[in-house]
């Protein structure tokens, strides 16, 4: 039997199954479409469909809302009819229609047509299929307690910044060359490769389609001096309650980082010197290119680049506070996380001040602002989603799973409705608001960490 281990890097040393790589490549070309589509899509909403800053903040949010609530009914399919391999196929495969009819009508009409909101339907029912199975299968892969799991979800992780941050290079080279057009035909044949590959070597993956995952995550056996002996409603009742505190804290996280695709994507596109003062050459965004708006995109691979290159010095830090000083919970974790965010808007009230109200600030206020908020990121995301999956009573473990989600969509939705006030409000007003309410997450995490880690398993504490 495999025993668990309390060093988050061990895992990554040891050999992998061979059928993650099969997963990991096919993540990698669905996050590119996916990060492609959403880097360049409120520019193309405001430059090409000539909306409304405000409207296109509200499909942008809407669209990125509704991506994050079908995974909760496709992970329901899967389990009750179609199995985890068959519906990453399809979700792939309406991802692909998705793209290809959005490149499709991409040029052929300035106006919002039925057939965009169609296109939209399409890319988020095949993420309904495809996000929820293609990590189950992950976890599949590993039997009760087996050390590689954490590595494993981390190399997956990988994956999915990989595709993050090429993909916007390719976007926008494409776009400004070409136009939208091509750049979204070349998310639909990304995701179109992503099918192929899962396709033909998806019959490797049968035995992780028929292994439980919950029961590989949930069912590791624990030294009896980890058993908890309390009262098991009182502890039930502990954990579901510190679920929702999580998940209404983590819907604030989400309407302040999915910024990065409607305000401070509209702040790089108006307010930002791409040319870091004159180093980089004009033409490059303009000149010859069909359309230089399109360029700011290029910023939306910063957040993946450092998602990258600090996830393990951020394990290397609380690894040694843990060895050197004292464990440090997931929920301060998360607390902190908030703090962070709340600073990483504080960057962007003081680019707007220096100049970016009105004129064009150095891009390195953006990439200071992304330095940060990723650190906070890798406090929330994956620290929360990991404790919900284990605060979860086993009965309801999918369901708890999908209020996490739930919270990821209210918090999607309310960063689009958010920028309503964006060209009411000065940038650094607009910014402030942002600074406040992180703040005020943080403080709610903080008033409640008494909750939360009596709540937690005591092998966490």
């Amino acid at each position: 039997m495999f025993m668990a281990s309390n060093d988050p890097t061990l895992s990554l040393k040891v050999k992998q199954p061979k059928e993650l790589y099969i997963l990991f490549t096919t993540e990698i070309w669905e996050r590119f479409g996916y990060y492609l589509m959403i880097g360049l899509f409120a520019i193309y909403l405001t430059s090409h469909l000539k909306m409304d800053e405000a409207d296109a903040s509200i499909l942008y949010g809407q669209y990125i809302a509704f991506v994050y609530l079908t995974p909760f009914f496709g992970g329901i399919i899967a389990d009750r009819f179609l199995g985890s391999r068959k519906s990453v196929l399809l979700g792939a495969a309406l991802m692909t229609a998705g793209y290809s009819l959005l490149a499709f009508i991409a040029e052929k009409t300035t106006t919002v047509t039925p057939a965009l909101y169609g296109s939209l339907a399409l890319l988020a029912i095949g993420n309904g299929f495809f996000k929820p199975n293609i990590g189950t299968l992950v976890g599949n892969l590993y039997p009760q307690g087996d050390p590689r799991r954490d590595g494993g979800f981390s190399i997956f992780y990988m994956a999915v910044n990989i595709g993050a941050f090429t993909c916007n290079f390719v976007g926008v080279y494409l776009s400004t060359k070409w136009g939208p057009a091509a750049a979204f035909a070349a998310a639909a044949v990304g995701m179109a490769i992503g099918f192929v590959n899962f396709a033909v070597q998806s019959h490797k993956l049968k035995a992780a389609d028929q292994r439980s995952s919950v029961s590989a995550v949930l069912h590791v056996p624990l030294p009896k001096e980890y058993e908890d002996r309390r009262d098991p409603p009182t502890v039930e009742k502990q954990r579901i309650m510190a679920i929702f505190i999580m998940c209404a804290v983590v819907i604030f996280f989400w309407m302040a980082f999915h910024q990065n695709g409607s305000s401070l994507t509209f702040f790089a596109q108006k307010h930002t010197d791409l040319t870091f003062g004159g180093h980089i050459p004009q033409e490059w965004f303009a000149g010859k290119s069909r359309d230089d708006s399109y360029a700011s995109a290029i910023l939306q691979s910063v957040n993946p680049f450092f998602i990258i290159t600090l996830t393990f010095p951020v394990i290397a830090f609380f690894t040694f506070l843990r060895k050197r000083v004292r464990e440090i919970t997931t929920p301060e974790k998360m607390a902190f996380g908030m703090v962070v965010t709340a600073a990483s808007f504080v960057v962007m009230v003081l680019a707007s001040r220096f100049g970016g109200n009105t004129g064009l600030v150095s891009p390195f206020w953006l990439i200071g602002s992304y330095f940060v908020v990723t650190i906070a990121e890798l406090c929330l995301s994956p620290l929360g989603l990991s404790m919900v999956s284990k605060l979860a009573p086993r009965r309801m473990t999918s369901m708890m799973i999908g209020v996490w989600y739930l919270a990821t969509f209210c918090g999607n939705m309310l960063a689009g409705y958010l920028g309503i006030l964006w060209k009411r409000w000065p940038h650094d007003k607009f910014f402030m608001l942002l600074v406040i309410v992180s703040l005020v997450a943080a403080a709610i995490l903080f008033i409640f960490l008494p909750v939360l880690k009596k709540a937690l398993p005591k092998e966490q504490k």
